[in-house]
C-alpha cells in the first residue's frame, strides 16, 4: 500500500455512509449546538461531531461545521465523550471562526 492510499483510507469510513451514522442528541454550549456523530470504522469509532449555530434570532438557517478527527476510539460511548470535548475545545478556541 502506498503512502497516498494509506492517507486516503485514513479518512474514509469503511463502507459506511456518514449520513447513515447514528447521531446523538444535541448538546448546547455557548450558543452552539454540538451533535456527536461517531463514525464506525473497522469495529472502532472515529471522533466526529456536527457543530451548528443559528445565523440570526429567527433560527431559520443554521451555520454548520462538520468536525472529523483522525482519532479512533474502541468504545462508542467514549468516542461520544471525546467528540463533545473536542467540539467544545474548538468552540472555545475559534468561536464563530469555525464557520469560515
Amino acid at each position: 500500500m502506498g503512502i497516498l492510499s494509506g492517507i486516503k483510507n485514513l479518512f474514509k469510513a469503511s463502507g459506511e455512509n456518514p449520513a447513515e451514522v447514528e447521531a446523538e442528541e444535541a448538546i448546547e454550549y455557548k450558543g452552539f449546538n454540538i451533535v456527536p456523530t461517531p463514525l464506525a470504522e473497522g469495529g472502532q469509532f472515529r471522533v466526529a461531531a456536527t457543530i451548528s449555530k443559528p445565523q440570526d434570532e429567527t433560527e431559520a438557517q443554521l451555520k454548520t461545521h462538520q468536525l472529523i478527527r483522525s482519532d479512533i476510539i474502541p468504545s462508542r460511548d467514549e468516542c461520544i465523550s471525546i467528540s463533545v470535548r473536542k467540539a467544545k475545545m474548538m468552540i472555545d478556541q475559534q468561536g464563530d471562526g469555525i464557520f469560515g
